[in-house]
């Protein structure tokens, strides 16, 4: 499939993007409108360039997307900034979040369903070791978290919880204000319960004084055509409140009627 940026149209569509000039009602139906892997790349180049320690993007990008999304959302990366997404994943960030975030953008996942238990009781033992240490940067740790199938960690944090009593998240808040800890607990989230993730995302980006558009139109825009279903389910289960009443209430104009609009293309 042609990507849509080699087009010259496309090519301007990029740098509206890219030069951050478009309203968020604009930014939302264009970011919609793009094929997956090419808004992925257009995310996780954006998100190198404003990088923040506490920037979640690219723990989304590489642990709820199937590994051949990943491989396309990098393929696309290269035509559209003629690099790779690991050589400005490295250039922009530094220390523990480099190393946690690069293996994370590289990995290659296996998709089936398969478990090893025994492995999964192995490097259980060695997850809760790693943290009761505080050795949150870990090689161990981080490997785990980044090369193992989805299904893997599930079976692995599954025992984690069985045999230390409990999840995996709740001691990795061991200091609520860690930014790296919380890159660590949506790394987990995203891999193992991504709909808990995004209702969270928008949940943050709803209730805060004024709304966070740019995570909103992210979380809208990008899972529209997977799950947002789902996340709004989630949403309304946590809040008791519909995702479409919040988002009817904190937002207006044409925005909010796009995000509406999009909230209910999943039921097409």
């Amino acid at each position: 499939m042609l990507v849509l940026f080699e087009t010259p149209a496309g090519f301007a569509l990029f740098k509206v993007l890219n030069e951050g000039k478009l309203s968020e009602v604009q930014r939302l139906v264009h970011l919609w409108a793009l094929e997956s892997a090419e808004r992925d790349a257009f995310l996780a180049n954006e998100a190198t360039k404003k990088w923040t320690s506490s920037n979640q993007v690219l723990v989304e990008i590489a642990c709820t997307r199937s590994s051949d999304q990943l491989f396309s959302a990098k393929k696309a990366y290269h035509v559209l900034y003629k690099k790779s997404i690991e050589e400005d994943v490295a250039h922009h960030t530094t220390g523990d979040y480099r190393k946690l975030l690069l293996p994370l953008v590289s990995s290659h996942r296996y998709e089936g369903d398969e478990v090893n238990l025994t492995i999964a009781k192995a490097e259980a033992k060695i997850l809760h070791e790693k943290i009761s240490k505080k050795a949150y940067n870990d090689d161990d740790l981080i490997r785990i978290l980044a090369t193992r199938s989805k299904a893997q960690v599930n079976a692995t944090l599954n025992h984690y919880k069985d045999a230390f009593g409990k999840d995996i998240n709740k001691d990795l808040k061991e200091d609520p204000k860690d930014e790296f800890l919380s890159l660590l607990r949506s790394t987990v989230k995203c891999l193992t319960r991504p709909e808990k993730y995004f209702a969270k995302i928008v949940r943050l980006s709803i209730n805060k004084h004024g709304t966070d558009e740019g995570a909103l139109t992210r979380v809208v825009a990008t899972r529209a055509e997977i799950d947002l279903k789902i996340v709004a389910d989630e949403y309304q289960r946590r809040d008791s409140v519909p995702l479409d009443r919040a988002i009817v209430k904190d937002t207006t104009g044409d925005y909010e009627k796009m995000l509406l609009a999009l909230l209910g293309h999943n039921d097409a």
